[in-house]
């Protein structure tokens, strides 16, 4: 029987800690809380990593995902020894310098889309570099140096970010909404969540279930670091960020 985890980080990305329960420990040693700041591996970004403190000793988390039906989120041990019992009170803390970056790089890649008006065939979020894949027959239609000058000035707007929720319905109404074709926003739950950059999403505004920053003067400087071509239509574009930090 699947188990429901309440999901903190969608309506709050910046929670570092929470108190929870465990609900069960799966076949695999997975710990499946009822409430977690965890997110999970989804449509691109990678689960977070952090621990589980546990009547004081730390149980470290190397890897989160979605259970069945993505209704419970699954904290995957770095060593499956020392988990918790069902029922134990926990103190949940994730690696906050690491999803900070996530936050960050996503953001940065909903800003890259709004500036390149084709469809989305693919994506990746990491710490250090990202990339986005697009539909584009023109090798010449997107310049790396142009787009650089561009998402930073975006960046250095400081434009605010905010979320809300709009039906299923609504979204199959908005299907210009969508602008990734290989991964479907989540629906199924009667409602979905956009995210607006700018103000009413006057710079981006489409489904997404990740986490984000609140401005995007948060991102920091970027660096397109490479155009590629992948296939006859498919060129992925890898963003970085220009300092260490």
């Amino acid at each position: 029987m699947p188990f429901e985890t309440q999901p903190l980080f969608r309506d709050d990305a910046y929670l570092r800690d929470c108190e929870a329960s465990v609900l069960a420990v799966n076949e695999r040693g997975g710990i499946i809380l009822d409430r977690t700041v965890f997110y999970a591996t989804s449509g691109g970004q990678p689960g977070d990593t952090g621990s589980l403190i546990v009547s004081g000793s730390a149980v470290p988390i190397g890897a989160t995902v979605y259970g069945e039906g993505k209704a419970e989120v699954v904290h995957v041990p770095a060593v499956p020894t020392n988990l918790p019992a069902p029922g134990m009170p926990v103190k949940v803390e994730i690696d906050w310098e690491r999803r900070y970056r996530h936050m960050r790089m996503h953001t940065a890649l909903h800003l890259l889309c709004s500036l390149i008006p084709f469809p989305v065939t693919g994506g990746a979020v990491h710490a250090e570099e990202s990339r986005l894949d697009f539909d584009i027959s023109d090798a010449g239609a997107v310049d790396k140096d142009d787009l650089t000058g561009r998402l930073n000035a975006l960046v250095s707007a400081n434009h605010p970010i905010a979320t809300r929720w709009i039906t299923d319905e609504e979204l199959a109404d908005n299907p210009g909404l969508v602008r990734t074709m290989t991964v479907k926003p989540p629906t199924g739950t009667g409602r979905v969540r956009l995210v607006a950059i700018g103000v009413d999403g006057s710079v981006d505004l489409q489904p997404c279930g990740g986490t984000h920053v609140r401005s995007t003067g948060e991102i920091g400087s970027l660096v397109v670091t490479k155009i590629e071509k992948k296939g006859r239509q498919n060129r992925r574009v890898r963003l970085a960020f220009a300092n260490s930090t």
